[in-house]
């Protein structure tokens, strides 16, 4: 959703925080102008002067203190994705911006009230120093406050990026260890359907080991690459298990630009051949769809295996077990439930349901982030 065009130079995921804290100081502003009008009441200043004087300054602060971190990233060295400088750069920051944006609000606030406020400094320099130093110091008191949150917020994401990472390098070697064991026992039995296979394997795993070398911050991936990489996957399993196994992938191209988890279907495919088609002589099918439904990104992986049991079902839904331990039958719809909940939170989710015609069905749901996606 396109709501901020003025803002498109940001990253999108600082758009809304940058307009809340805007807001914040806006309504800061407000509360300055009522007590400046209050105070100044025998200068016969009106209280619409008083709102544009609060609201001009405030601003110009605004823009040189959090703005600008963005606009001069490189000069501040306020790297992504958090973009807050060092000390050094920011206390600079603020020295240079907070008296710029008084200095400026100033002179907009004195062309709309037709005087000059530094004309105060002339037959009142006492009242004038007290209202800089109360402007100057509300404004900084404010600036640090964001300054401290933000940083709070930058700590926080960092544990989310760790845990993230953790929960990948449990499934890396999962879904490695799983393809080199059907290697091996096809080898055994087709020694030429297993250099095809091992020739897929090649290409899987370079556009995996170049995925995972990507940095920390970067947990999203385009879904088309998703599908893609999954492609992969299917077409090795398609040769180990032969005519057993039939698969469809279905990405409308609107969709191919979303941002998703990379990985986050891997687990569910392995699921639905290991636990749904393998066991079954006939071996089955494996649909992968992405669709929207409102501003939701909705990812389905339907087999018509033998089905999940209500043990595996009940396991799904509770606390990942630790990498210690064997992975079950579950594992890897706890992975994905794991990862959605660190990453999104309750606007993310996961529903697995059987199907009456035999087979399981798992549907992930996540906020959409695709501006050329049509709902």
């Amino acid at each position: 959703m396109n709501t901020h065009p003025l803002l498109a130079w940001l990253p999108p995921h600082h758009r809304r925080p940058l307009l809340q804290r805007l807001l914040i100081v806006w309504c800061i502003a407000l509360l300055i102008a009522l007590g400046n009008w209050a105070a100044h009441e025998e200068t016969h200043q009106t209280f619409d002067k008083a709102l544009v004087y609060a609201y001009a300054i405030s601003t110009f602060i605004w823009l040189f203190t959090d703005v600008s971190r963005f606009v001069f990233k490189r000069l501040l060295r306020s790297p992504a994705p958090y973009y807050w400088p060092p000390v050094l750069p920011a206390t600079l920051m603020l020295l240079v911006g907070i008296p710029l944006g008084y200095v400026l609000g100033t002179l907009v606030g004195d062309a709309y009230a037709g005087w000059s406020t530094w004309d105060l400094w002339n037959f009142n320099p006492g009242r004038f120093k007290g209202m800089l130093v109360s402007s100057v110091a509300i404004s900084a008191a404010f600036v640090a406050y964001f300054y401290q949150r933000g940083k709070a917020e930058s700590l926080a994401n960092e544990v989310t990026q760790a845990q993230l990472m953790l929960l990948q390098s449990q499934l890396e070697p999962h879904m490695l260890f799983n393809t080199l064991a059907h290697l091996r026992a096809l080898i055994g039995q087709d020694t030429a359907r297993a250099h095809a296979m091992l020739d897929h394997l090649n290409d899987y795993l370079r556009t995996t080991l170049q995925a995972t070398r990507l940095p920390v911050h970067q947990a999203l991936h385009p879904l088309g690459d998703e599908f893609s990489r999954l492609g992969d996957y299917l077409s090795l399993m398609a040769i180990r298990m032969g005519p057993r196994m039939a698969f469809e992938l279905d990405l409308p191209p609107a969709l191919a630009t979303a941002s998703v988890p990379r990985f986050i279907l891997q687990p569910l495919v392995e699921n639905a051949i290991r636990h749904g088609l393998e066991p079954q002589v006939s071996g089955g099918r494996i649909e992968v769809q992405a669709r929207v439904e409102g501003a939701q990104l909705l990812l389905t992986v339907r087999d018509n295996g033998s089905g999940i049991s209500e043990l595996s079902l009940a396991d799904a839904v509770r606390p990942l077990t630790p990498a210690t331990e064997r992975p079950n039958a579950s594992w890897g719809l706890s992975h994905v439930r794991q990862r959605l909940h660190t990453l999104y939170g309750p606007r993310a989710g996961m529903h697995i349901s059987p199907l009456p015609t035999g087979g399981t069905c798992v549907v992930l749901t996540l906020p959409l982030h695709n501006p050329h996606a049509n709902a």
